[in-house]
């Protein structure tokens, strides 16, 4: 039976057979069917291959991520980059990218120790990159930041960046500072970023965020008080929407879609969405 993606342990890199991903600046290897390739296949071709991954397992099958220095012309083949696959692709295949394109900036950014600067080395059977001097161990590094939809009854805060799709509005986000719990992080950020205070905070799930390296904590908060005024530079718009007139908003498998379609779906007495796992 299929299993979709499945994260284990790091697989044996002297293990023949099973299939891989290949990942350059540019983004993934794809062709018409799809992002895998056989990687007996691909370690005959002719890739500047820069490092090697065991990532875990696809539909019951061994997957390997083939890192790359730049982007090689393979017939019949393309490059695309994760944004678009999260577009295009199931969420299994997503899953993957997401999972192998988080693995791939770990190990471009610890290539060398941070402390004495010498060149890291894989620790086999580990997700790890130790230092042969000074014995450093350097792990993949997770930011944790919250995502929170504003309420006020049956209206939404939504706002919208500079940097989203023109006309989309969407919940609002920021990163944990040191020492600082996901609940303060919340209050402060929604400050910072639209000058209003928010209280009875609720928790409703989390999503892993490959851009490159985020867990989206999300929460639901209500107003408190205050004028909206938006952060100069971080915030291009924001406003109060009705719960029948809401402006485009993100894709359905985001987190910041869950938190809207989920509190629309209360209010009216809809079936709950679920977080896409």
């Amino acid at each position: 039976m299929a299993s979709g993606w499945q994260t284990t342990p790091p697989l044996d890199n002297a293990q023949a057979g099973g299939w891989a991903l290949v990942r350059s600046p540019q983004g993934f290897l794809a062709d018409t069917n799809g992002v895998l390739f056989p990687r007996d296949w691909l370690k005959r071709q002719e890739l500047p291959l820069i490092a090697e991954h065991g990532l875990g397992h696809f539909d019951d099958q061994p997957v390997w991520l083939l890192q790359v220095e730049h982007s090689a012309e393979m017939p019949g083949c393309f490059w695309q980059g994760l944004r678009q696959f999260m577009l295009q692709a199931d969420y299994p295949t997503f899953r993957m990218l997401s999972f192998a394109e988080q693995v791939a900036h770990w190990d471009l950014n610890h290539r060398f120790c941070g402390r004495c600067g010498s060149r890291n080395r894989q620790v086999p059977g580990e997700r790890c990159l130790r230092c042969p001097e000074c014995g450093l161990d350097s792990y993949a590094r997770i930011s944790p930041s919250m995502i929170v939809l504003v309420t006020r009854g049956d209206e939404l805060l939504l706002a919208r960046s500079p940097r989203f799709v023109p006309g989309v509005y969407s919940t609002l986000a920021g990163f944990v500072e040191p020492g600082e719990s996901a609940e303060e992080c919340v209050v402060r950020e929604v400050h910072e970023e639209v000058g209003i205070q928010v209280g009875n905070l609720q928790y409703l799930g989390s999503q892993g965020w490959p851009f490159p390296h985020s867990l989206m904590l999300g929460f639901h908060a209500e107003y408190v008080g205050g004028e909206i005024v938006p952060q100069p530079e971080e915030i291009e718009d924001a406003r109060w929407f009705a719960i029948d007139q809401l402006p485009p908003l993100p894709m359905q498998r985001s987190i910041a879609r869950y938190l809207i379609d989920l509190y629309v779906a209360r209010r009216l007495g809809h079936p709950e969405p679920q977080l896409p796992r």
